[in-house]
């Protein structure tokens, strides 16, 4: 039997991958001595304390401001970490001399452990496109390994999103290929490591009653009980310890700090930023009108203080509510996932979840973006349809923006090449809006440097995914007449709507680092972030709109 042509391109996927690995390991190991954030200290601390104390004292402890407030799969991580740190150092895993400790060798472990757990993400986008042709699966790797938020947020700020992440994507890998009781298992351990990722929860329970647990009453009841139990037994390993010593109150009431506000101290890019200007808006022109408004007592950052509120002229914004909307928004979602629970759907769902979330919820950081990020990278090879909506989350594209018109497919010649001269301008803003997070002046090459090589690397991977030539041929195929620009061949060329924004981040990056500190100095400094948030917001709600419209529309 002839070997078949393509076996290469399909049944070699993990050499390529060590050698990506590889190329991202020694870009992360030179960030080594760059800006390190308090999460350095935090999980530092961390460390430290899951090392000293007893189990039942972990999330009691108060040494440190920076207490534990991940679940206990996290924190029994950190232990671990901890027995290799005694190792280097013991001064890192002291609770009380390793206070703000820090050494050369201290800072090369601490981000070298960073770098050891991204061996989990590679092995779930290795799960996911192992069988895939080269071209799509090695795009989709660039994607995510080259991520330039990915690597600001874990390998300079500091945290272990790769890993977490990696976890997410071996759940999604095993739910794509049928394995639904696997799928079901991983994601239970990954909400013992990081409870944020609950978002998913109900698209998660939803999809895998009616794909798993089908069969007739009697059969979908035993497969209910036996996920129950799977999953059951997950929390149990994870929480048992701590029920049993009496400490699960406290482990929850550090896990749900409900008291910290309604936006971090840099507004998250979301529908809450809309929120408060407008209540700014509203509260200045009703002054203007002679109205008494009285100031607020609390800050948007800092928690609700009595029952007073934050808002001048809008109403409080509770917990309760942002969980409410961030069920609602998902809820058109879990009704495709109850009516036709498909396995290439499940990465669609769940990234839609996050984006939900990420738009709604209460006190949301602005690295959350990556839980809906790193997943809309593994379905935007898929079409030219779903190749420009990455873009535009990347960049976080205006309204204005051209609306899709259902899958590739289906778009004409024209709009498609009018959609890719603005999709190299769309990544920008996805690294741009965590600019804010390295805010030292020597990082700042590094931001951008970052920032053009993933433009360039898009570029000329959807290029070549989606050429001219592809598309022309599907639009022959349909009798429609090839265009005028259509056979003209080439990469992305950026438009005038692409300039124009282009244009627009120019200012909003110039007035922050250039007009704002010679104008104005040390007055108003919320200003550029606030300029930033609003700028990104436009953005991310125009991706949970799309993706909105693409849940309702998709059959």
């Amino acid at each position: 039997m002839k070997e078949p042509k393509n076996r290469s391109h399909v049944h070699r996927p993990i050499t390529e991958l060590v050698w990506l690995a590889l190329l991202a390991t020694c870009t992360k190991l030179l960030l080594v001595p760059a800006y390190r954030s308090t999460d350095f200290e935090v999980h530092r601390h961390w460390l430290a304390l899951t090392h000293t104390l007893p189990l039942a004292q972990w999330y009691s402890d108060e040494t440190s401001p920076w207490t534990l407030d991940y679940p206990p799969f996290f924190a029994h991580f950190e232990h671990l970490i901890s027995l290799f740190a005694h190792l280097v150092d013991p001064t890192i895993a002291h609770l009380h001399k390793g206070l703000d400790f820090s050494s050369p060798s201290f800072i090369l472990f601490h981000r070298f452990t960073v770098i050891a757990s991204d061996v989990v993400l590679y092995y779930g986008i290795y799960q996911l496109t192992r069988n895939v042709r080269f071209k799509r699966r090695f795009l989709t790797w660039a994607l995510v390994v080259g991520s330039p938020g990915l690597v600001i947020v874990d390998h300079v700020h500091f945290q272990y999103n790769g890993f977490l992440l990696g976890v997410l994507l071996v759940s999604l890998a095993a739910l794509e290929e049928g394995r639904d009781l696997c799928g079901g298992f991983v994601f239970a351990v990954l909400l013992s490591f990081k409870h944020l990722f609950a978002v998913a929860a109900p698209v998660y329970f939803v999809y895998l009653f009616r794909h798993y647990c089908h069969g007739g009453l009697v059969k979908g009841f035993g497969r209910l009980v036996v996920m129950g139990t799977l999953v059951a037994a997950v929390f149990v390993a994870a929480y048992g310890p701590f029920l049993y010593f009496g400490q699960i109150q406290v482990v929850f009431r550090r896990m749900f700090p409900f008291g910290r506000g309604l936006c971090h101290a840099y507004w998250a890019p979301n529908f809450w930023v809309f929120y408060i200007i407008l209540d700014k808006i509203l509260a200045f022109l009703l002054a203007k009108l002679g109205f008494n408004i009285q100031a607020p007592t609390a800050s948007f950052t800092g928690g609700l203080v009595g029952d007073s509120s934050p808002f001048a002229v809008l109403p409080r914004v509770t917990p309760l509510i942002t969980f409410t909307m961030v069920l609602l928004a998902i809820f058109p979602c879990l009704i495709k996932a109850w009516k036709d629970p498909q396995p290439r759907m499940i990465t669609r769902w769940v990234a839609y979840a996050y984006s939900c979330g990420f738009m709604f919820g209460w006190h949301v950081h602005e690295k959350a973006s990556l839980h809906f990020v790193i997943p809309l990278a593994i379905v935007a090879v898929h079409s030219m349809e779903d190749a420009r909506h990455y873009f535009y989350l990347s960049i976080d594209h205006p309204k204005h923006a051209i609306q899709p018109r259902g899958h590739a497919k289906d778009v004409p010649m024209s709009d498609l090449l009018e959609v890719a001269d603005i999709t190299m301008l769309c990544l920008f803003v996805s690294c741009y809006s965590l600019f804010p997070l390295l805010y030292e002046s020597q990082e700042y090459p590094i931001k951008l440097l970052l920032l053009l090589l993933h433009a360039i690397l898009m570029w000329l991977g959807f290029s070549s995914r989606f050429s001219n030539n592809t598309a022309a041929k599907a639009s022959q195929r349909k009798g429609d007449k090839p265009t005028q620009r259509g056979s003209s061949g080439g990469g992305f060329v950026i438009g005038w709507t692409g300039k124009s924004y282009l244009l627009g981040l120019l200012v909003v990056e110039t007035w922050g680092q250039f007009l704002h500190p010679l104008l104005l100095g040390s007055r108003l400094p919320f200003l550029p972030l606030m300029m930033i948030s609003i700028y990104c917001a436009i953005g991310m709600m125009y991706s949970w709109v799309w993706q909105l419209q693409w849940i309702i529309k998709s059959h």
